[in-house]
């Protein structure tokens, strides 16, 4: 895949579950990818404080980023 490729469907997975975040009141935007293999995101809203949002990036973001780009071997959140 190219940059670019990667990229769109990095997008394409954090819109499928952008609308899980934003129904508890959060949301999440991508910073970048390094290598192509290294995705930074940042969770919003209520998102920043919840304790459980380590879990949801893991759970949630991360094997959904994977399951549409399977090179991707992290997902972290940056403040």
């Amino acid at each position: 895949m190219t940059t670019e490729e990667i990229t769109l469907s990095v997008e394409r997975a954090l819109d499928e579950i952008r609308p899980f975040l934003e129904s508890d009141g959060g949301n999440i935007t991508l910073v970048g990818i390094e290598d192509g293999k290294h995705v930074k995101v940042r969770l919003e809203g209520a998102c920043v404080g919840c304790s459980v949002n380590q879990m949801t990036l893991k759970a949630g973001v991360e094997t959904t980023i994977k399951k549409h780009v399977p090179q991707i071997e992290t997902v972290v959140n940056v403040a």
